[in-house]
């Protein structure tokens, strides 16, 4: 059990305490509801551009990682299509110099040409590397804009396409900066040693005196339920041929999200899981697959993805896959089988808050969500998932018609 404050401060931060006098250490994590959903279609990219732009100096601090690494700490920050996170890691009894960071650039990024120039350039780089030069690095660019006509996770969190980047301007960025990057659309999480008075006294000092902001109401367009299947074939220099198969799954919050969860978990965690054993030890058709899905905030992907073995062509592969989804609709999921992907949720759920800087996280994700609580009840919205539950979701979303189909062949 997860204990934890909630509060919120006048300016609209909402604020997260949890207390462990167990660790010597403490974590600052700083959750901004903003992610690649929220950017313009014409300038894509920007969420992923400011996780960087955050590490370039602030107001009053130009350099963030040495006053850092002077007490002891670590720091880093991850992007997705619906938020970003930044996070800082150190001894409690530093516990001040995160907030120190955190609030500075809170209040301002240093925005200057030269900063922009150095982290547009490692991004572009990034881009290029990971997504244009390396196999099947554009899946992901292909297999969104192929599976969303109109919701914006139509595009990666790196973005659309390089120039969106290339020619982001000052201006751009400042104006995504004041749009977004203001204490009431973020979330604070203090957790570890340090206690519930130390932690509202220094909210107070560092952030209370921030500004809010006029952030827009957030209106994004709904994907159409899809009707018809759509397909894409992909010619390129790679070391085998490759399947993916995505399904429109369900929002973060809905209650058949746990489901969704543990069906793809039965189809494709672990060389025990269905598909891995049917496709790969059992038929040899594949040299690897997976099952999963995309954790969106709103609907996301269900992805059944494989590279087949030589000699095997995609018909046939796809046709195996299709053979085994249909199998699951009509015969629905073994009690054992669910039992065994749910006790391993379940010890995964509990080795993962062994960690304090997990446990931050998890508890700003739930937060931004809706619903704090979420970090204590997850478990059990798992366990009540019977297997008939299970056979309805399969036979609701992994339709032939609701299916975005990409064969990406090797040259």
């Amino acid at each position: 059990m997860i204990n934890f404050t909630r509060y919120t401060l006048e300016n609209g931060l909402r604020i997260i305490h949890h207390y462990d006098e167990s660790t010597p250490l403490a974590v600052l994590n700083v959750l901004y509801d903003v992610g690649s959903r929220d950017e313009d279609p014409e300038k894509t990219g920007f969420a992923h551009l400011f996780e960087h732009l955050m590490f370039g100096g602030s107001i009053n601090i130009e350099d963030y990682d040495e006053p850092l690494q002077l007490v002891g700490g670590e720091n880093n920050a991850f992007t997705s299509n619906d938020a970003t996170n930044y996070y800082i890691q150190l001894p409690a009894e530093n516990i001040e110099t995160a907030f120190w960071l955190e609030s500075d650039r809170m209040l301002s990024l240093a925005f200057n040409k030269e900063s922009l120039d150095v982290q547009r350039n490692v991004v572009c780089e990034e881009f290029k590397q990971r997504y244009l030069n390396q196999p099947y690095g554009d899946v992901w660019l292909k297999l969104r804009p192929l599976s969303y006509t109109t919701h914006p996770y139509k595009w990666d969190t790196i973005g659309k396409e390089l120039s969106h980047i290339e020619n982001a301007t000052l201006a751009d960025v400042k104006a995504f900066f004041k749009k977004y990057y203001a204490p009431n659309n973020a979330i604070l999480v203090v957790s570890g040693n340090v206690s519930l008075e130390q932690s509202k006294v220094l909210c107070e000092k560092w952030f209370a005196p921030i500004p809010a902001a006029h952030v827009p109401v957030r209106a994004l367009p709904s994907e159409p339920i899809q009707t018809s299947a759509r397909k894409l074939n992909i010619k390129a220099n790679v070391p085998a041929d490759a399947l993916y198969l995505a399904f429109h799954g369900v929002k973060r919050n809905d209650p058949r999200y746990y489901a969704m969860d543990l069906l793809t978990n039965i189809f494709g965690l672990g060389e025990s899981s269905r598909l891995y054993y049917a496709l790969v030890k059992e038929k040899q058709l594949f040299s690897n697959f997976s099952c999963y899905h995309t954790g969106s905030f709103d609907e996301g992907l269900i992805i059944f993805s494989g590279k087949t073995m030589m000699g095997v062509n995609l018909q046939t592969a796809e046709a195996a896959v299709w053979e085994e989804i249909e199998k699951l609709i009509q015969d629905g999921a073994r009690e054992e089988e669910l039992t065994k992907v749910k006790n391993k949720i379940e010890s995964s759920h509990v080795y993962e808050m062994m960690s304090l800087l997990e446990r931050s996280i998890a508890i700003a994700f739930a937060e931004v969500q809706g619903d704090v609580n979420m970090v204590n009840e997850e478990v059990s919205h798992f366990q009540k998932v019977t297997c008939d539950d299970i056979k309805t979701f399969a036979k609701a979303f992994l339709t032939r018609e609701k299916c975005n189909t990409m064969y990406y062949e090797k040259v």
